[in-house]
């Protein structure tokens, strides 16, 4: 596993490498030997993984290559690259699982050949630390015997363990120096994308249209399904790799916010296929949601622990330990649940539903008409349970009037792109009111566990600590409770809901 940083150059067939010492003080650049690299690029008979910016390769020498959808920085592109020993062929699990949310139910197949002359020139400083790796790869591309295309390519790898200690202007100096020897401008397409052509550079299998004026109802649900398939699909890779917790997190939003949509949606969708598709969406929600709020519970002890006095130390890491046990448990369920077939045969139904959800004849009105309408049931809802709750509602009833809070804010989310500023202004308000009213339950979920534990466990000094960390969620939830209202006033403002 690494992060790859690099800046990719075009360049003539005619191109020769400069001079590059001078670049920086203190930095030289130095040839290396010529290496020659056979190259097998995998992907769908659809070219889905280079639709959604990520490859799948074996390369001789080095096994299987993983390369996830890039951000940029700059110049710079930077992505994750994930490289696993393997002989050509089938393509190991390991590798296969971090694109299996874009290939799903498909097969995987060689799709492109290619045989490279790279040439390096390092540019080191005088402790001999790599700062750049200049590439000059001639790429052939294959098909059977014959050689179907060539092109040239230049690449500056700045190595990721370094890349804060690059001196300044080096990057900006090399690109400079490339483009005044004839290299053409930074290009973001990959290698395998110029060998595949046109169609690797189709639109990816989901995409969330824009909404012009006008645009009818079935048009914003098409948008509303397809942002959030998006980003279960752009998530599922941060889930399996476990190397952050948002990727669970984001992936149980975009879950919860697609049964919501299906939800506020209802009423321009057919009902068994609604129903059908939330139900898929809450089992899977369950399995995210139980690893999220050990997630959540871990990270919260973990910052209140650190506030208890030292001596108490050695019980709050028992109760860490625990907690950290419970987090890995869970995580390994969502594992073992992502690599089922049941949650590809679902992502499967996602992209199918982001492209053609199941609408009714109403979904041709003019969204203007018909969205405002759709936001206000759920904000009734919402309104009516507050006013039941009272001016002293118990911690569940908090816990439903954020639930409430959830739907009208995913609701008016769903409609803000063609309804503009106002259900923005609105959405963010309802979001605000379910952060304090989130941060109430998560103390309320801590404090309940927290005791529990304390309760079971024969360690004294462990029970001693989870009580006092038991205390301080107590407090949290308190000061919590007493902000709500605030909040719960800003969202009913009558100004707020003019556009409903």
């Amino acid at each position: 596993m690494s992060t790859e940083r690099e800046v990719k150059l075009s360049a003539p067939p005619t191109f020769r490498m400069p001079w590059l010492d001078g670049i920086a003080d203190g930095v030289s650049a130095l040839p290396r030997e010529t290496e020659r690299l056979e190259t097998t690029y995998v992907d769908t008979d659809d070219y889905r993984l280079a639709r959604w910016g990520v490859s799948l390769r074996h390369r001789a020498g080095q096994g299987w290559t993983t390369k996830l959808p890039a951000e940029t920085s700059g110049p710079l592109l930077v992505r994750g690259e994930y490289t696993v020993p393997g002989d050509e062929g089938v393509p190991p699990l390991e590798s296969v699982d971090l694109v299996r949310a874009y290939v799903r139910t498909a097969e995987l197949r060689p799709v492109a050949r290619l045989r490279t002359v790279r040439r390096h020139v390092e540019l080191r400083d005088l402790q001999d630390r790599l700062f750049a790796d200049v590439v000059d790869d001639e790429v052939s591309v294959l098909s059977g015997r014959r050689i179907a295309a060539r092109f040239r390519e230049l690449e500056v790898e700045i190595p990721d363990e370094i890349a804060q200690e690059v001196p300044d202007g080096l990057l900006e100096g090399l690109i400079a120096r490339l483009r005044a020897a004839g290299a053409g401008e930074p290009d973001t397409t990959s290698k395998y994308v110029r060998a595949v052509g046109a169609l690797a550079t189709r639109s990816p299998e989901v995409v969330a249209p824009s909404l012009p004026s006008g645009s009818s109802a079935g048009v914003v649900v098409r948008r509303a399904i397809g942002a959030s398939v998006i980003h279960v699909l752009r998530h599922d890779v941060v889930v399996r790799l476990d190397s952050n917790p948002e990727g669970v997190h984001q992936a149980r939003v975009a879950t919860r916010r697609l049964r919501s949509d299906l939800r506020t949606f209802s009423s321009l969708l057919e009902a068994e296929w609604t129903r059908s598709l939330r139900e898929e969406l809450r089992w899977l929600g369950v399995v995210l949601g139980d690893a999220r709020d050990a997630d959540v519970m871990l990270e919260r002890v973990r910052s209140r622990a650190a506030s208890i006095p030292v001596t108490e130390a050695p019980g709050a890491a028992r109760v860490l330990d625990a907690l950290d046990r419970r987090r890995k448990e869970a995580h390994a369920v969502v594992i073992e649940t992502l690599r089922g077939d049941r949650y590809v045969e679902l992502l499967d139904r996602l992209v199918a539903a982001a492209n053609e959800p199941d609408l009714l004849l109403g979904a041709d009105l003019p969204a203007v008409q018909v969205l405002p309408g759709l936001v206000r049931g759920p904000w009734r809802a919402l309104r009516r349970y507050v006013r039941t709750a009272g001016s002293s509602p118990t911690d569940e009833q908090l816990h439903m009037i954020r639930i409430r809070t959830k739907r009208v804010r995913y609701a008016a989310d769903a409609v803000a792109p063609l309804m503009g500023r106002p259900a923005r202004r609105f959405a963010d308000e309802a979001a605000a009111l379910q952060t304090v009213l989130g941060e109430h339950n998560d103390a309320v979920v801590a404090e309940a566990w927290l005791r529990t534990w304390a309760a079971s466990e024969r360690s004294g000094d462990a029970s001693f600590a989870a009580g006092m960390l038991a205390g301080i969620e107590r407090a949290g939830a308190q000061t919590a409770r007493e902000r709500w209202r605030r909040r719960w006033k800003r969202l009913a403002a009558r100004d707020l809901r003019g556009w409903m």
